[in-house]
C-alpha cells in the first residue's frame, strides 16, 4: 500500500481515504456538568458520586455555569458560531455504567456550530478542516472487567463529567492529517485552559470514522474506531483500518458499518458491535432542563478573556523573532514551551534581538529538548532557571565562548545548576579572540606544514580544514572560529 498525496494505491487502482473525527474533551472544571461532585482524577472508586450521578429517583440536574463558559471559549477558539439558544436531550441507551439509562447530551441544537482548524504537515501547504459542531454532554461511568474472573465492577466517578464533543467534517484524507488535527485541537484547548488534553488519563478521547472510495465517487461505508487515547495509536489504528478495508474492497467484498476497537499490543482493530444510528438512541428533549440561553454580552465577555492562540503566536514569532515556519510551529505547540521561550528571549541582553531569538530557539529545540527527552522531564522541571539559558546565549553572542564550548558548558549547567558565566570562569573556557595570539598559532602551523601550504596553493583546497584542525588543537579548541577562518584565508 502506497500513500500518494490524498490517494492510496491498491492492486486494482487508486482509492480515496475519508476520515472524520469526533473528539471527546473533558472540560476543565472543579465540578461535574449537572452536579457538584468533584472531578479530581485518581480518587478511590465511587467516592465522587452524587445522588444525581448515581441515577437516584427524583434528582434534578443543575447546569454548571463554568462548563458552559468553557464550551463557549473553545468554540470561539476554533472560530465557531456560538448559538444563543441550545437544547439538552436525553440520549437513551442501556449499559451497566450508565445508571439513568440515558445520557444528557445535545443533538438537534448544540451550543456551537461551524468553525475550523488549520493543520500543517511539513513540506505541504496548510489544510483547513471544517468543524461541524461542539455539543455539551455528560460522561458515563467506567466498567472494569479485569479485577475478578466472574464479575465486572462499576466505578461511577466519571459519571456526569462534563464533555465537549467536537465533531469534524469528513475532510481528512490520511492518518497524518488526522494526527495533525488532533495535535492542533489538543494544543488549542490547552492554550485556552478548557481541557488539560491528558489522553492517557482519558481527558481527551478520539473516535475516528473512516471509509474508502474510488476518487470522485460517493463515500463508502464507514467503520468507527472508538476511544483511541493516543495520537500515535490513532495513526496506527487508521493505518491498519485502511489496509483492512482496502483488502475487503479489492476482493469484491463490502465493508460492514460497525464500531471497532484498536488493540495497541497487536496493532490491529477488532469488531466491537454493529454501528448504531441516531434513531437507535431515541433522542428527545430533557424535560428537566430548560433551553440553554446565552447572551451576546456573555459571549463577548468570554472572548475578552481569551489568551493569544497558537496560530497567532506562531505568526508573531515568525515576524518578531524571524523564526522559520518549522521552529515556530514546534515552539507554539505547547503553551508552556512557548511561554518559556519568550521568557528566555526577554532575559537575553544581546542588542541583536532576532539573532539571539533564533539562537535560543535552536538551543531549546536541540540541546534542551534532547536532554528533557533523555530524562523524561517537562519544561517546568529543568534543573536550571530560564535566565541561565539566556546567559549562555549571551556568552555565545558576545564572543566569550564558541558554540562548541557552549555545549560543554550546557552539560555542566545541567548537572550543577551553576550559571554559565561562573562555569566559564571556573573552567577557564573563555574563547580566544586576541588576533595576535591566533596569528601566532596560524603562523606556526603554516611553518610546520610548508609542503601542505604548497599543495593548498596548487589547488588542494580541501586542506583548509586540515589547517583549521591543527590551529584549533594548538589553541585547545578555545579560538574564535570566525577569526581563525578569516585570518587563515588571508595568510593563505
Amino acid at each position: 500500500m502506497v500513500e500518494n498525496e490524498n490517494l492510496v494505491q491498491g492492486r486494482t487502482g487508486q482509492w480515496e481515504v475519508i476520515i472524520g473525527l469526533e473528539i471527546h474533551a473533558q472540560i476543565a472544571a472543579k465540578a461535574k456538568l449537572f452536579s457538584g461532585s468533584s472531578t479530581d482524577f485518581g480518587s478511590d472508586p465511587n467516592t465522587q458520586v452524587s445522588f444525581l450521578d448515581a441515577g437516584m429517583p427524583g434528582m434534578l440536574p443543575i447546569i454548571n455555569k463554568v462548563c458552559v463558559d468553557q464550551a463557549i471559549k473553545t468554540g470561539l477558539g476554533f472560530h465557531g458560531h456560538i448559538n444563543e439558544i441550545s437544547v439538552f436531550d436525553r440520549k437513551n441507551y442501556f449499559y451497566a455504567d450508565l445508571p439513568t439509562g440515558y445520557q444528557i447530551s445535545q443533538f438537534h441544537y448544540p451550543i456551537v456550530t461551524g468553525g475550523y482548524i488549520d493543520i500543517e504537515l511539513e513540506g505541504k501547504p496548510s489544510k483547513r478542516i471544517a468543524i461541524t459542531r461542539l455539543h455539551l454532554e455528560q460522561d458515563a461511568g467506567k466498567s472494569i472487567h479485569d479485577l475478578h474472573p466472574d464479575f465486572s465492577y462499576i466505578d461511577l466517578n466519571r459519571a456526569g463529567m462534563a464533555l465537549m464533543e467536537i465533531v469534524s467534517e469528513p475532510e481528512m484524507r490520511s492518518p497524518a492529517q488526522a494526527m495533525a488535527y488532533v495535535k492542533k485541537l489538543r494544543s488549542l484547548v490547552r492554550y485556552l485552559g478548557t481541557c488539560d488534553g491528558n489522553m492517557e488519563q482519558g481527558s481527551m478521547r478520539v473516535d475516528a470514522n473512516i471509509s474508502l472510495c474510488r476518487p470522485g465517487e460517493p463515500f463508502g461505508t464507514r467503520a468507527e474506531i472508538k476511544n483511541v487515547n493516543s495520537i500515535r495509536f490513532l495513526g496506527q489504528a487508521l493505518d491498519y483500518e485502511i489496509y483492512r478495508q482496502l483488502e475487503i474492497l479489492e476482493e469484491g467484498g463490502a465493508v460492514v458499518q460497525e464500531t471497532r476497537l484498536f488493540d495497541p499490543v497487536k496493532g490491529e482493530t477488532r469488531s466491537m458491535r454493529g454501528k448504531e444510528n441516531a434513531h437507535d438512541y431515541r433522542y428527545f428533549p430533557d424535560p428537566d432542563l430548560k433551553p440553554l440561553v446565552v447572551t451576546q454580552e456573555r459571549i463577548e465577555a468570554i472572548r475578552a478573556t481569551m489568551t493569544e492562540l497558537p496560530d497567532d503566536k506562531r505568526n508573531r514569532f515568525q515576524i518578531d523573532y524571524g523564526l522559520s515556519d518549522y521552529d515556530a510551529n514546534v515552539l507554539v505547540a505547547e503553551k508552556e514551551i512557548a511561554d518559556y521561550y519568550e521568557t528566555v528571549v526577554k532575559a537575553a541582553k544581546s542588542q541583536d534581538t532576532k539573532q539571539a531569538a533564533k539562537l535560543i530557539a535552536n538551543w531549546l529545540i536541540g540541546e534542551v529538548f534532547g536532554a528533557m527527552n533523555r530524562e523524561s522531564l517537562s519544561i517546568h522541571q529543568l534543573p536550571f532557571p530560564s535566565s541561565h539559558l539566556a546567559e549562555l546565549v549571551d556568552l555565545i553572542m558576545d564572543g566569550t565562548i564558541s558554540g562548541k564550548i557552549a555545549k560543554d558548558v550546557f552539560v555542566k549547567m545541567w548537572t550543577t545548576a551553576k550559571s554559565p558565566a561562573d562555569l566559564v570562569a571556573d573552567l577557564g573556557l573563555q574563547q580566544i579572540s586576541d588576533t595576535s595570539v591566533i596569528e601566532a598559532a596560524i603562523d606556526q602551523v603554516l611553518k610546520d606544514n610548508a609542503d601542505k601550504v604548497d599543495d593548498y596553493k596548487s589547488g588542494k583546497v580541501q586542506l583548509f580544514g586540515f589547517f583549521i584542525g591543527l590551529i584549533m588543537k594548538a589553541l585547545k579548541g578555545k579560538a574564535n572560529p570566525g577569526l581563525v577562518n578569516d585570518i587563515l584565508k588571508s595568510k593563505l
